[in-house]
């Protein structure tokens, strides 16, 4: 019987991965791909119009090609389906942002992976005595862009969510931690019998209602500033967290289940949607990588299964839940009061 020879392979392309997401990282920086949605470009002009020196362009550009952001017909560039769609910083569901954010931040905190599994400790801004979030919220130009950024991430879970809830047995809702307000947007477009509120701090306030003006939904959807800690949780039929629980520590995630318990009403709902560890925690990759990035950014956030949620629901009170799958990575727990 024939065995299969072992060879390094898989675990040369992991090691050296950081190559391949660099690359692509630079080129959103530089704004490859907005460049390229005017038109194609031979590796010459591209490589004027990016600034970049004639001994790296060539590389640059066909490495891309090699790993499927580009395209090259004969001698010029263009983007693929996929990246004219989600990293031309002209559409609206342009994703780069949080890519920038990557670039900008992530990437070398990451570098720090090692000492904070020996520390348990954030290695971001608070190493230096800074606070991202009360940086970038300081920023309006620099938070909108952030916000823009989890709305395009944010659309495909958004619109399975809006497709595979019970919406109608419900009258209203209320997107804990709503930043643009992507999810609330999606729910209010499939479904024009729905009232929502989307729960943020105040600075968020003009981006949220002026995406709820350009999508045309802004007459049933309202905003309600507030903390979602400090402050009381909307009175409404569903609440919903997305992509919240997980920066906090276990404490604060019961506090926050309790909290809408008790803001909801007999037969009322509540969504969880998080990139789900699989309960076998050995296939969601992005969620166990997201876990490690919570150990990163946070004092105590962590990502989990969807086993570990419906039992904390369960210990909030909520009589049943339910586990479903959305898109990419992402799932949703609901419990109902």
């Amino acid at each position: 019987m024939a065995t299969r020879q072992l060879t390094p392979d898989r675990i040369m392309q992991l090691g050296l991965g950081f190559w391949g997401s660099k690359t692509l990282l630079s080129a959103v920086e530089l704004g490859l791909f907005t460049e390229l949605a005017k038109k194609p470009f031979d590796a010459n002009a591209l490589a004027k119009r990016l600034e970049l020196h004639p001994r790296s362009a060539r590389d640059f550009f066909d490495a891309l090609v090699a790993l499927g952001m580009l395209e090259r017909v004969g001698t010029r560039y263009a983007n693929t389906s996929e990246t004219a769609l989600y990293l031309d910083r002209a559409k609206p569901s342009y994703v780069g942002g949080m890519l920038e954010m990557c670039n900008a931040r992530l990437y070398r905190f990451w570098g720090s992976l090692t000492e904070a599994l020996r520390t348990g400790k954030p290695q971001n801004e608070v190493k230096t005595g800074e606070d991202f979030f009360g940086t970038l919220y300081a920023n309006p130009q620099r938070l909108e862009g952030f916000l823009k950024a989890m709305t395009g991430l944010s659309q495909g879970t958004a619109r399975a969510i809006a497709g595979k809830f019970p919406w109608k047995k419900y009258r209203s809702f209320a997107d804990i931690g709503c930043a643009q307000g992507g999810v609330a947007v999606e729910i209010a477009l499939a479904h024009r019998h729905l009232r929502g509120e989307g729960m943020d701090l105040p600075v968020v306030r003009p981006v949220f209602e002026a995406y709820a003006r350009a999508k045309k939904v802004d007459k049933r959807l309202t905003f309600h500033s507030g903390d979602f800690f400090k402050n009381p949780l909307p009175t409404t039929d569903v609440l919903i967290m997305g992509h919240i629980l997980h920066d906090w520590d276990l404490k604060e995630k019961m506090l926050l289940l309790c909290k809408a318990y008790e803001a909801l009403p007999s037969g009322g709902a509540l969504i969880v949607h998080e990139a789900l560890i699989d309960d076998a925690r050995k296939q969601n990759v992005f969620g166990l990588l997201m876990s490690l990035n919570m150990l990163i950014e946070t004092h105590g956030g962590f990502d989990f299964t969807g086993a570990d949620c419906t039992q904390w629901m369960k210990n909030a009170g909520f009589k049943r839940t339910k586990v479903e799958k959305l898109a990419g990575p992402d799932s949703m727990v609901i419990g109902i009061k």
